[in-house]
């Protein structure tokens, strides 16, 4: 791709220096939202120049043909409106009503992305504070037709324009803009280990469910096209915020690109319904709750099961990063159609939140064990403009190659960047192309080493288990056991004569120990009796109360013999999974039962249980399937701290030093 050429540079500086004459009436954050959508304008109002006259009598003669007006404007838009910016000016006392004039007569298309930059409010405001006209005419010098600048320096312009205003909205520009180095880095990934792209002539469709301004589309596009001049990509996306929206519909637009950009939320409004894609690759927020949506989520993954997009679990309501990751998958091609991948950024959330049999967790094992995912990547931290956490590719496929079919690669690329003179927000690292390619070649020679780590599917899967112990009680009467039964909520409701004369029981009670619940029941019934009261709820808190842990008393049993089980000493263990091929099941309950699983269990319990706590037992009703991904876990390495031989002579230099720093300020 060649660099931006000089005019472009000087137009850039041009419409930055137009957007500085807001100063004082906008906040340079939100310069943006005047300067581009007058870039936009101004773009098609040179496009459909040469054939203006054209589109006006065709409008004349058959009316709002949207067919025969974009065939006369030779361009997918069109505007039927005599006026162009040039000739505004002409009436400048009326000038904010006849722009909006003149906007309204544009195509649906183009009308809809000026509409949601809501233009029109920033017509009104800059002709309040008496800036439209120059704003307006200023734009009208620049030549921005294709003769002069053509769609890929076009492309170059607007681009570089959002990216300035993004800096500027540090807050925002996490949010709708994805650093460069990351994208190149995500489609690389994404792209270059695919043999499909060096065929002539293919076509591939890619889709961006959480798009923003559209640099991602833009990035893989032109790096295909790189790799494969003929070949050809046929760009979606899909976005919530409504400015956003705008930037990235009106980007394609005045770079004469075909893209499909649908406004609305993924999840409830998807825009793309039933399709099918041969790439996916999204940078969805962070963190970000999806109670506005719940209701509909929820109504899917219960209606439609597996046979909608999340069936395989929902995740925590404050964090929707997996909901993108399903609606993803769902829009995959299927392996019968050529397969699709898809990669996403994620932060350490995903690999690890939420325990056995969660949503999360479900999703994890949804994934791992149907043989989706061929790849995490660790990326440096400090990488994006709005937050220095660590962030992580996901690479999902369902036509791993067979080298890597039942595997999953984690790579370390943690130490891949070099620190920025300037930063931006909080972005204080970047990427270097030589640091781009070498974690790309990681990726694609699949090679164990100090940065590469490949584990078979089921590594990363676990038997969640619940380790009981008897509970074991002795019942006696003693100031600890009378003052449990003083505060008990269930007698404390009995009357005081009650109360009274269970008191008077429990003096009869004497120094008994009773170790055998039966014999402590029948005492209990006994005592109760004497108070004039019966009634199992009743017994049960007086038994509670005059109750106390012994770990030499014999275990109790409930009325079917059954040792009951100590919550106290309750204990849960994870125990890996065993090295058996499995394919995803929503039931889990056979596979636990299966002698594979079981035996895994019960050696697991021999091992490492029974020898410390031999009337250990597991409940194995409770037993749970769990994955998680332990990425910087398995990349950990030891450093043993110095000795202290070293430390100490390192202290005493410090003291010497201080010391002699000390005589010089005292004398």
């Amino acid at each position: 791709m060649t660099e931006p050429s000089h005019t472009i540079k000087n137009h850039a500086a041009f419409i930055w220096s137009v957007a500085d004459k807001l100063r004082g009436v906008y906040k340079q954050s939100e310069y943006g939202k005047v300067i581009l959508p007058l870039t936009v304008l101004r773009r098609l109002d040179c496009v459909l120049e040469p054939n203006k006259a054209k589109v006006l009598a065709v409008y004349e003669q058959f009316g709002d043909r949207p067919d025969f007006l974009r065939s006369a404007a030779e361009v997918p838009f069109y505007n039927t409106s005599k006026l162009t910016l040039t000739r505004l000016l002409d009436t400048p006392d009326d000038l904010a009503d006849q722009l909006k004039v003149y906007l309204g007569a544009f195509s649906e298309d183009a009308r809809d992305v000026l509409e949601k930059f809501e233009f029109d409010k920033q017509i009104t405001k800059l002709g309040r504070s008496n800036l439209l006209y120059l704003v307006v005419s200023l734009f009208c010098e620049i030549d921005l037709h294709p003769d002069t600048v053509s769609n890929i320096e076009m492309g170059y312009l607007y681009e570089e324009l959002i990216r300035k205003f993004s800096e500027l909205s540090n807050e925002t520009a996490g949010e709708h803009f994805t650093p460069r180095e990351v994208i190149r880095l995500m489609v690389d990934l994404l792209l270059t280990d695919d043999p499909d792209l060096a065929k002539p002539g293919i076509m591939k469709s890619m889709l961006d469910p959480a798009c923003g301004t559209g640099g991602m589309l833009y990035t893989a596009e032109h790096r295909l096209r790189e790799l494969n001049p003929h070949a050809t990509l046929r760009l979606s996306g899909q976005e919530l915020n409504e400015e956003t929206y705008a930037v990235a519909r009106s980007d394609f637009m005045v770079k004469g690109e075909d893209a499909e950009i649908a406004f609305g939320n993924s999840f409830t409004q998807d825009g793309f319904e039933d399709e099918q894609f041969d790439y996916l690759l999204a940078n969805p927020p962070f963190g970000v709750e999806w109670k506005m949506v719940a209701d509909k989520i929820k109504q899917e993954h219960v209606d439609k099961g597996f046979d909608g997009r999340f069936g395989a679990g929902l995740p925590r309501i404050n964090d929707g990063s997996f909901l993108f990751l399903q609606h993803m998958i769902s829009k995959m091609r299927r392996p019968n159609r050529g397969g699709g991948r898809l990669a996403i950024v994620f932060n350490g959330s995903p690999l690890f939140t939420g325990a056995a049999g969660s949503g999360e967790s479900e999703i994890r094992r949804w994934i791992i064990e149907n043989d989706w995912l061929e790849a995490v990547v660790a990326l440096p931290d400090q990488l994006f403009y709005n937050t220095g956490i660590s962030t992580y590719f996901w690479i999902v496929t369902n036509r791993k190659s067979k080298q890597r079919q039942g595997k999953v690669q984690l790579i370390d690329a943690r130490d891949y960047f070099v620190k920025m003179r300037k930063s931006l927000g909080d972005k204080r690292k970047e990427m270097s192309p030589e640091q781009i390619d070498e974690i790309v070649r990681l990726h694609h020679d699949f090679t164990e080493g100090d940065k590469v780590k490949i584990f078979p599917n089921e590594s990363f899967g676990f038997l969640r288990i619940t380790v009981e112990r008897p509970l074991r009680l002795r019942w006696e009467v003693t100031e600890e056991t009378r003052a449990k039964f003083v505060v008990d909520k269930k007698i404390a409701k009995l009357s005081a004569e009650v109360r009274e004369a269970l008191l008077t029981g429990l003096d009869r009670w004497g120094d008994e120990v009773i170790t055998d619940k039966p014999v402590a029941r029948k005492k209990v019934t006994e005592l109760m009796a004497g108070a004039g009261q019966r009634g199992k709820a009743l017994q049960d808190a007086l038994l509670d109360a005059l109750s106390v842990r012994d770990p030499d008393a014999p275990p109790v049993l409930d009325d079917e013999g059954a040792q009951v089980p100590d919550p106290d000493l309750r204990d849960y263990e994870n125990v890996p999974l065993p090295d058996v091929q499995v394919t995803f099941e929503a039931d889990v309950t056979a596979r636990l039962s299966t002698v594979e699983y079981e035996t895994a269990v019960n050696d697991y319990l021999t091992a490492e249980v029974l020898s410390y706590v031999p009337d250990a037992w597991i409940d194995h009703d409770k037993t749970k399937i769990g994955y998680e991904i332990p990425l910087t876990r398995q990349f950990y390495k030891y450093v043993p701290p110095r000795p202290l031989e070293e430390i100490d002579i390192e202290i005493k230099q410090l003291e010497k030093e201080i010391q002699v720093l000390l005589a010089e300020v005292t004398e």
